[in-house]
């Protein structure tokens, strides 16, 4: 129980925290800014919510950097709405964030590429038993 508690900390690092090392042409990605901030916190103050539906495969990682419903049967009716909800602000904050990396970096035009970087990133870091976008763009259980 601590080891798997421990991974799912380390993973809700990376959604929050972006890459050293790794850089879309010569974007850095630490960059910071009071917006990046804001946006991290949100992420990360979000995480305890949509673990448990990433962890019963209700939800998953896309492969540009996004989150959505993977397993429509899952979801009752009753839930639908907040899930659908949790997503939309999900996605909205992960838009923004690399909507703003690139601006800090002075390439609103890498915005696309930071998404797939991100996408990749966190799908090779997620737990197993999550589920993912393949590059089909099929939903497997990683």
């Amino acid at each position: 129980m601590k080891n798997t508690l421990t991974r799912l900390l380390a993973f809700a690092f990376v959604l929050v925290i972006p890459f050293h090392g790794y850089a879309v042409g010569e974007a850095n990605l630490d960059v910071d800014s009071a917006s990046i901030a804001i946006i991290k916190k949100s992420l990360s103050g979000r995480f305890a919510t949509l673990n448990p539906l990433f962890a019963s495969g209700v939800i998953g990682l896309t492969r540009d950097g996004m989150v959505a419903v993977s397993n429509n049967t899952k979801i009752n009716q009753a839930d639908r709405l907040r899930i659908d909800q949790l997503l939309k602000d999900e996605n909205m904050d992960r838009a923004t964030l690399y909507r703003e990396i690139a601006r800090a970096n002075g390439r609103p035009d890498w915005e696309s590429e930071l998404r797939k970087t991100f996408g990749e990133r966190w799908i090779s870091r997620a737990p197993s038993g999550w589920m993912v976008k393949n590059a089909k763009g099929e939903w497997v259980q990683k």
